[in-house]
This record gives C-alpha cells, structure tokens and sequence, in this order.
C-alpha cells in the first residue's frame, strides 16, 4: 500500500520532476512460430505478435490516464529470431513481419531481432548478422542487438568482426538519415533476458510465453533531491539517492502490476534504470555535476557514477521483489542534455566514456563518431567494451553511430528521444591485424564459479 505522504510526494515528483515511467515492454515467445518456410514463419510471427499485443497501448494508455503517471513508450519483445529461423536461408522476411507488427499494434519500437553469439555462430546468427543493414534500413521500429561475449563464454572475435561491418553497412545505408540505423543496433556482451529497453530488448529463451516488464525512471527526481543536500557527505548523497530510486521503483511497481492484472500476463521485472532524454531537467550527467563536478567527464566523474549507479539499485530492491533487467544509470550521450553539453565542449572523451561504463548500467551508448571510422576501429571499440563487461561479470554494450559524411566536431540530429550527439573523435591508429586475428577471446579465470 502507499501513504498519503508517498502518494503526494509522488505527484510532486510527476509535476516539477519529470517523473516517468519510461516503458511497458510486453515480452512474447515466438517458439511456438516455429516453421520451414519463410512467408509462413512471417505470417504466423506476425499474427502471434499482433495477437498477444492487441490491448497494451490501449492499456498503458488507460493506466497513465487514470493513475496520471506518464507512461512514455510501449513495447514489445519477442524471442532472438535467430533461434527460429534455423530453417530458412534469410530471416529478413521475419524482419518485416515485426515492423509490420509493431506497427499494427501501435508501439513505438519492438525488439528481439537478435542473435546470441557469445560462444560461437549457428548458420542461422550468421545469416541474420549479415542482414542487418538491409533490415534495419527498410523498417522503422525494429530494433535489433547481438550478445558478442559473456564473462562463462569469453568473446567471439568472429561475430565482433561481423558486427563491426554490420554497424559500418548500417551507417551507410541510412546515410540519408544519418546514420539513424546505426540507434536502432546494440552489440552486447553479458545481455539480460527482461531488458525492458530498446534497442537491445529481446524476450530471453528463459522466459515464459509472455510477461510485462517495466522500465522507470526519474533522472530530473533525482537531481531535484540531491539540491536540497549541497555540500552534505556523501554518505547524505547516497542516502538520498536510495531514498528518491525507492519512491521511483514504487511507482514503476504499481504500474507493471496493474498492467499485468488488465492485460493477463504474468508481471516479469521492474528495471529501476535512470533513462535520460534530450529534455532539460531529465539528465544524468547534471545529477553527477550536482554531486560538484563542474562538468561530466571531468576528473571524478567515474567515482560519482559508480555512488549513482549503486545507491540507484540498493534503494530499488527496497520497492520491488521483482527487480531486474539492467538496472542502475545509463549514459546514452545523444539522449541526455547534460552529456551532450559535455561532449561538445570536449570535457568528455571516448576514453573517458569507456571508463564510466565500468561502472554504469550499460556501455557505450549512442555516441556518433566520425563517418571514416572503419569497421575495424568499430570492431576493436565494441571488444574494448566487451572485455569490460566479461572481466567485470556485468552487462556491457555498444551503440555507436559512424555517422556517414560528418567529421570530429559536428553534430548530428536524430530527433525524439533520441536527441542530437556530436561527433566525437575516434584514435588515429588502427585496428585491423589485431580484429582479423578472429577466434575467441578466452573466458577469464573469475567465469569458474560452479
């Protein structure tokens, strides 16, 4: 149950604060659609999908509505289609049919064109890899992702190269639209089964035949809190922060609970991700500079993202028995004002975005380089961040934008929630004997665990 106090301090936190809840995301199986033939793997995709989704908009609608929480997206999920296309040559068919699907049931993206390489590649990874500039190009709300390494596989060299060239092919066919494709792609290593959040959600082989997940947020609550404590400890700041993260889990609690109840499908996970927006007042970076920073990326930057990302998940299990997902702050630069202020003023770098992700809840997240970098630079960047995350047995990610005709110190617009990034500069010296080695990277000695 919620207080009086909580239920006013939400509201408060709605009105002046930016309080949202950033996604619904309904998960749904597709192994059920299982078939030989293409067209007829499509069709049945497309009727389970629009199918099992039929009322989420209407419901999420219905609930922001009547509990006056803004509910900013809904999505779906499906299973990595790779692990049902095995039987035909070339899954962009399944593709279309999501798009299709995605659009019929009125979300703003799906996801689950996807493939879980972390160990090796079946025909059918390979095959859907090597698609996804074509597929990505001709849709508008898919979104797809690849799980390149895992901390008990180690990293797929092979399918990092593959995706280092899918990423480059992607930018180059959306070259009208800036590279836009390239938003729509993350490249993973220790990917989550109920991420709520695109591009890289996808309905795990773990999962059920569908489940509500639900993504908050809550950035602008956060930083809102921690003005009422300038110049306290941080052991105040902590505090605070888990104090605000509880408030925030509650609300996504109740509104993935009641979704659940409308709609019929099991409640999965709350992810208690701080999401930013391109909208003043809704920033992750101006939460680290509240904590004293004069600008994110900053000498200390890392330490007070690693205070945010921890305290965020211990005031969150507080509120929820159902926390998953990834859970803790993530640090899209072309999605967040303050990041993009920062970049743009060179206060943060490459490097230094590779250091906080460390610590944060992804990695390295829609960032625009310049549109010459190779795909072997691409390549080396996403096993930079791949080793991270092996090493460090977390979720780590890259969405990255070589955005095609521009150069170090220009901007590219995308618009929406996805916002504008500029470019920022990539090393001079290459990568490519060290990407065309191939093979795999082992698993690190911390993956023995049984």
């Amino acid at each position: 149950m919620f207080s009086s106090n909580e239920i006013l301090e939400t509201l408060r936190m709605i009105d002046q604060e930016k309080l949202d809840v950033r996604t619904i995301t309904m998960g749904i199986s597709l192994f059920e659609c299982v078939d030989d033939n293409a067209e007829a793997l499509a069709k049945k995709v497309y009727e389970r999908v629009t199918r099992a989704a039929e009322h989420l908009v209407l419901v999420g609608c219905a609930i922001e509505r009547e509990y006056g929480v803004p509910i900013v997206n809904k999505r779906i999920s499906v299973t990595p289609v790779s692990l049902i296309s095995g039987a035909i040559r070339n899954p962009l068919a399944v593709a279309r049919a999501l798009d299709r699907a995605a659009e019929a049931t009125g979300v703003n993206f799906i996801g689950g064109y996807t493939a879980l390489v972390q160990k090796g590649m079946t025909r059918a990874d390979r095959a859907l890899i090597e698609s996804l500039p074509e597929a990505l190009s001709e849709t508008s709300l898919l979104c797809a992702s690849v799980n390149v390494a895992s901390t008990r596989a180690g990293i797929d060299m092979d399918a990092v190269r593959l995706c280092g060239e899918a990423v480059k092919k992607t930018a180059e066919a959306t070259a009208d639209r800036q590279g836009l494709g390239c938003a729509k792609l993350v490249i993973f290593a220790n990917a989550v089964e109920d991420n709520p959040f695109m591009a890289g959600a996808f309905h795990g082989p773990g999962e059920g035949d569908s489940c509500i997940n639900v993504g908050v947020s809550g950035p602008g609550a956060v930083k809102c809190a921690l003005e009422k404590v300038k110049g306290e400890p941080f052991d105040v700041v902590a505090e605070t922060i888990k104090r605000t993260a509880f408030r925030i889990t509650r609300v996504g609690q109740l509104v993935a609970r009641e979704a659940s109840r409308r709609l019929g499908v099991p409640f999965g996970i709350v992810d208690l991700s701080l999401a930013p927006t391109p909208a003043m007042g809704d920033s992750v970076a101006h939460i680290l500079e509240e904590m004293g920073l004069e600008k994110c990326g900053t000498h200390g930057s890392t330490a007070a993202l690693a205070l945010l990302n921890d305290a965020v998940k211990k005031g969150g299990v507080m509120a929820s028995s159902h926390v998953g997902g990834l859970s803790g702050a993530f640090i899209p630069v072309s999605e967040d004002i303050g990041m993009i202020e920062a970049a743009a003023c060179g206060a943060l770098t490459l490097d230094k975005l590779e250091a906080m992700t460390c610590v944060c809840s992804v990695g390295l997240d829609m960032i625009a380089v310049p549109g010459d970098t190779s795909a072997a630079t691409i390549s080396a960047i996403i096993a930079d961040e791949a080793a991270i995350g092996i090493i460090n047995g977390k979720t780590t990610a890259v969405r990255i934008i070589p955005a095609p005709g521009t150069v170090a110190g220009d901007r590219v617009e995308f618009g929406g929630l996805l916002g504008a990034a500029p470019v920022i500069p990539v090393h001079p010296f290459g990568s490519e004997a060290f990407i065309a080695r191939g093979g795999r990277i082992p698993a690190p000695l911390n993956s023995l665990r049984n």
